[in-house]
């Protein structure tokens, strides 16, 4: 359902296709090689998962707000991951899948290179590219996730915004303060590049830190974040890969070793050993599966069962319709009116699977894949990857019913550089547009009679004080609100649902 017909916008999109083809047929690229010096292959051949690959649209699409309104946006949209992306999973893959033509989650148009006896070189069909990623806009922009070590190919490949032929739009991925090595791929069309029309380009990241970041075009950012240029991508620990029954303890400290991650009189090491070794050892968690950590904490204080990515954004409905619309944008008059978790608004927040939108042509495209609803198993504990990409409010989230614990700020863990662990308890945070927060809700927590203090079956909810943005366009029981389920047993790692 991802798939669209080139001719989608009529005229306009016919106009703009006929400059783009003959360009695109030579500058579309994408790279995503078998091997590197980082991560070689096996002696038998095999392709290191130390290789992860993501390639992404900039274009246009459509978003269905909670009272129904279409609304239009300049967006990202997925090529490649596009199985997972609609079941509400990170699109990135590693290089064996994405290379693989066939495969459900690999890149589309990626396809043999004829002048190269049919190797997988990036040669690439661009009308199988158009076909997809045409009015394909995703809302939030495709979820990315990625280990410590790996190393990330990632290709933007710009097809143009069909219902604005007028623009030119160039687009970025700017990674919004990840600890990139390199100015050439951070983005910022200043001191970086800026990708045209029909053409691609593939950013490379090393993954040196954990923790959850975001990303958005730079190309006038108050503009194209506003449009919807914006998405999620989070680096998980080194940790997760400790041995079961291993020390948490003497894995972090051998990563003081790893000119990366050592600390030595470094006050922003991201990762300090705790103050006291506590024994903590990698052991199955309530999914009876390897525990998994936001952080290399050393001391199992970061431990959950399954994860949340949250983006927060805000639409400005006057400003949406302006961008579909040949008007100057009214920069200084900007406000939000609708207010998201994942592009959607209450109730939409709970609702499962992909939402799809109509756009141009009439055909339904899944416009927002991720829904929001947080199921914990039984006795266990939830991350969410909170991050607040809102370019006009600050936004406050509460808890009602579950504390929250906040094990990190802005991808940093909360320890200092003497091991003492800063984590808090609280029923509310506040976030200003280009911050994060890491939240552990622990339902593991025992009443005086020994039983879970969270039964199964219950419910609660993570919405925001803020009454005026628990609305839809002024209408009530929408805005920034979703719910929290105790699952009666495990769940589901795939679809996120109760087992």
């Amino acid at each position: 359902m991802f798939s669209t017909r080139i001719y989608r916008g009529g005229v306009s999109a016919l106009v703009l296709l006929l400059f783009a083809l003959p360009a695109m047929a030579q500058s579309f690229r994408v790279q995503c090689p078998e091997e590197t010096p980082l991560h070689p292959k096996s002696a038998a051949g095999v392709v290191s998962d130390g290789i992860k690959c993501q390639q992404i649209s900039g274009g246009d699409g459509y978003a269905t707000m909670g009272d129904g309104t279409q609304t239009y946006l300049f967006a990202f949209g997925p090529l490649s991951g596009i199985t997972d992306i609609k079941n509400g999973l990170p699109g990135t893959q590693k290089a064996s899948v994405f290379r693989t033509p066939d495969d459900p989650n690999g890149a589309i148009g990626l396809v043999p290179d004829p002048n190269a006896g049919g190797a997988i070189t990036g040669h690439v069909d661009a009308r199988a590219i158009m076909d997809v990623g045409v009015m394909n806009g995703n809302m939030p922009a495709p979820t990315m996730a990625i280990d410590e070590d790996d190393e990330f190919f990632l290709t933007l490949t710009n097809v143009g915004m069909i219902m604005r032929p007028d623009l030119f739009e160039q687009h970025t991925v700017h990674f919004h303060g990840y600890p990139n090595a390199s100015a050439f791929y951070d983005g910022v069309p200043d001191a970086s590049v800026a990708i045209n029309i029909g053409g691609s380009f593939t950013y490379y990241y090393l993954a040196p830190d954990a923790g959850t970041y975001f990303w958005h075009c730079h190309i006038t950012p108050p503009e194209h974040l506003q449009m919807g240029m914006v998405g999620q991508i989070y680096v998980r620990p080194r940790q997760n890969r400790v041995p079961l029954n291993g020390s948490l303890y003497a894995a972090l400290q051998a990563q003081q070793s790893d000119p990366r991650t050592k600390c030595g009189g470094d006050i922003l090491c991201s990762t300090p050993l705790p103050r006291v070794n506590n024994g903590a050892i990698h052991q199955p968690n309530k999914n009876n599966s390897p525990t998994l950590y936001a952080y290399n904490d050393g001391d199992g204080t970061t431990a959950y069962d399954v994860e949340y990515p949250i983006q927060i954004h805000g639409f400005d409905p006057n400003f949406h319709f302006v961008g579909m619309t040949f008007n100057p944008e009214p920069f200084t008059d900007m406000k939000d009116k609708y207010f998201l978790f994942n592009g959607r608004s209450y109730p939409d927040t709970v609702t499962p699977g992909a939402m799809s939108t109509p756009v141009a042509d009439g055909t339904a495209h899944f416009s927002q894949p991720l829904p929001t609803v947080i199921n914990i198993p039984l006795g266990g504990k939830a991350l969410l990857r909170i991050s607040d990409l809102d370019v006009s409010e600050f936004q406050t989230l509460a808890s009602l019913g579950i504390p929250m614990h906040v094990v990190g700020v802005n991808a940093r863990l909360l320890r200092d550089m003497t091991g003492n662990n800063l984590a808090y308890d609280t029923n509310s945070i506040t976030l200003g547009g280009g911050e994060s927060i890491d939240v552990i809700l622990d339902a593991s927590v025992l009443d005086a009679s020994g039983n879970y203090r969270y039964p199964a079956g219950s419910t609660y909810y993570l919405y925001t004080p803020n009454l005026d943005h628990l609305s839809n366009d002024a209408e009530n029981f929408g805005g920034l609100m979703t719910e929290v389920h105790i699952c009666t047993a495990a769940v589901d790692l795939t679809t996120k649902s109760c087992k």
